[in-house]
């Protein structure tokens, strides 16, 4: 029997297979046995109710899809209410993903999710725009990063993820000051800024002109990312970007992560995560290993 589980922080999953926030939902169920996920990510929550941002909001490119969703949400007290309870009845970890607009909104946030007893660890989308940075992100700041971090740090006891942007010129500052912080883990990483044009109508093909580029496209950028804050860091990395099939998560957990997210498969393929966790399986049972996290970093660079 190969041994598939993995731990984040303190947060021991039975295999590193998830969804990636914002592809999943319980309308999968039909579709899709979630208990034999490694741990369930719902679409990031924000402190107060979130319109979104203007349609179209996605489109299709080679290789993958932009999306400019803009993080719609109904605000922190519907998402305690509705959202969590349809999760309960589910075996694997929940892994809440929060997004805030300042330091101060993601501190309450975690403080309000952390008495919640369906919520295991937090993910901290710090991808998303900074007002106090005139739009920047907290997570292209290793500053800005270090101080959300700690601060959220004190008024949780719960794991903590950072969501690291691609959109950085050295990943690896971002992660080692994400670690300074106090994060536990690293989820690497969030989609990269993109942009399509309607040659036809000669129009942005997104509503809000630029959007996040997801999909196999980039699963060589993030295999890389990956392996640099693998260089930089000893937290657990969540490997999140391009995976369309088992041998891509293999790739990335030899480049460093110790877990993997599932995103843009899922749209192809409403199964794709429990498919996909197979395959893992059948590698290490075709490469006689027992346990996956053997092969956390284990890319032969000699």
């Amino acid at each position: 029997m190969t041994d598939l589980s993995v731990r984040i922080g303190s947060l021991t999953l039975k295999n590193p297979v998830m969804p990636a926030s914002g592809t999943f939902g319980p309308e999968l169920a039909p579709l899709l046995d979630i208990n034999l996920l490694g741990a369930i990510v719902p679409k990031s929550i924000t402190l107060s109710a979130r319109g979104g941002n203007q349609t179209p909001r996605v489109c299709e490119t080679d290789g993958g899809m932009i999306n400019s969703i803009g993080i719609q949400s109904k605000g922190i007290e519907q998402y305690i209410t509705h959202i969590l309870p349809v999760y309960q009845d589910y075996d694997p970890p929940l892994i809440a993903s929060i997004s805030g607009e300042s330091i101060v909104e993601f501190e309450l946030l975690a403080a309000r999710l952390d008495k919640q007893p369906g919520v295991a660890a937090l993910e901290l989308n710090i991808s998303c725009p900074n007002l106090r940075d005139n739009g920047q992100a907290f997570g292209m700041s290793a500053e800005t990063t270090d101080e959300l971090l700690r601060t959220v740090r004190k008024v949780t006891g719960k794991p903590l993820i950072a969501k690291l942007t691609p959109n950085v010129t050295r990943i690896q500052d971002i992660a080692e000051a994400a670690e300074r912080g106090g994060a536990d883990a690293l989820t690497v990483a969030n989609t990269f800024l993109a942009m399509a044009i309607d040659t036809e109508t000669r129009k942005p093909r997104i509503g809000n002109i630029m959007g996040g580029l997801s999909g196999a496209a980039v699963k060589p950028l993030i295999v890389r990312l990956i392996y640099q804050a693998h260089q930089a860091t000893d937290l657990p990395i969540i490997g999140s970007g391009g995976i369309m099939n088992g041998q891509d998560a293999i790739e990335m957990i030899l480049a460093g992560a110790t877990a993997v997210q599932i995103g843009t498969a899922t749209f192809v393929q409403p199964n794709a995560m429990n498919i996909i966790t197979d395959e893992i399986t059948d590698y290490l049972e075709r490469h006689h290993i027992d346990q996956i996290t053997d092969l956390i970093g284990q890319v032969d660079v000699s």
